[in-house]
């Protein structure tokens, strides 16, 4: 069983949530001047999956959730969890290549995240942002009508009908002659303002464009792939000096390594040349579509 599948079924299942997505991250420290990426483990003592999920209830709620499994421990511990609307930005760090470190900007904490592989950061990224365009109407989705009791708004609001009485909807009576003249307040309306969404800065256009079920197809084989090199460079023997028994030079083991790194190499820029016939069909397919439709509404006159 895969590690996603397995945090699903013992974390989010009994909680009554769907896990989207799960990668393993690091903790990413700058110092000097410079960047510097650091593994947070102590050791390697624990590894930390950054998750995405949804609640099963209606509306359905998109979560983000840090889980870490501890060494010689089978399960996993839920240590953080914040909802999408805590989410203030997500930082894609570079938006001209592949990198594998990503910021989250959350109401009370930033998070500086390096996943194992630049593919499973573009992964998250965009299953984040079609998850948070699907259940939160997207960054530039319709305003929100916010409830009486939501937020400062609602505070204020609450503050200033309990310092006054409204007067009862219905005919108002005349002010007496030479008294004080009678105020009456009705309650106001619910306000809509915009809620604040979150912002995605610095992602490529990939991450956040058309073609995402192709371009998440190329990042997953692009992942698996590269969780393939590392699996065969682990089991690769520790190098021996000569005049020992077992000693090779350019052995089995590097010729199979570099095998599959060509062959990761020419995938990779198979899938490449796919994504880009791919989009230049969508556009000449619109074009198609725009000139048919200029064509029917010139012989319907």
């Amino acid at each position: 069983m895969s590690a996603q599948s397995d945090i699903n079924k013992k974390v989010f299942v009994p909680r009554g949530e769907t896990m989207l997505v799960a990668v393993e991250v690091r903790r990413r420290r700058r110092t000097a001047g410079r960047r510097l990426l650091q593994l947070s483990t102590r050791g390697g003592e624990y590894a930390t999956y950054l998750c995405l999920s949804v609640t099963n209830r209606t509306p359905p709620q998109l979560l983000i959730t840090k889980v870490k499994q501890f060494a010689g421990s089978a399960p996993f511990v839920t240590r953080s969890q914040w909802g999408v609307d805590q989410l203030r930005q997500v930082n894609g760090i570079d938006p001209n290549k592949d990198c594998p470190d990503f910021d989250l900007v959350f109401d009370n904490t930033v998070d500086q995240w390096l996943c194992s592989s630049s593919a499973e950061k573009c992964i998250f990224i965009l299953i984040l942002y079609q998850a948070y365009k699907t259940h939160s109407g997207g960054p530039a989705g319709p305003p929100v009508c916010l409830p009486a009791g939501a937020g400062k708004v609602g505070a204020l609001r609450r503050m200033s009908l309990d310092a006054v009485r409204i007067a009862p909807r219905g005919p108002v009576a005349p002010p007496v002659a030479g008294g004080p003249r009678a105020r009456t307040l009705s309650p106001r309306r619910k306000s809509c303002a915009p809620a604040r969404r979150t912002e995605f800065i610095n992602c490529q256009p990939k991450l956040t464009g058309e073609a995402c079920t192709m371009n998440l197809v190329i990042y997953r084989v692009k992942a698996l792939f590269t969780r393939l090199k590392k699996r065969i460079l682990a089991k690769r023997p520790a190098p021996r000096s000569k005049g020992q028994p077992g000693h090779f030079s350019g052995g089995i083991m590097s010729n199979v390594v570099q095998r599959v790194t060509v062959s990761v190499g020419e995938r990779g820029q198979r899938l490449t040349r796919a994504e880009d016939q791919t989009l230049e069909l969508m556009h000449t397919a619109q074009q198609l579509a725009d000139t048919a439709h200029k064509l029917s509404l010139k012989y319907s006159k």
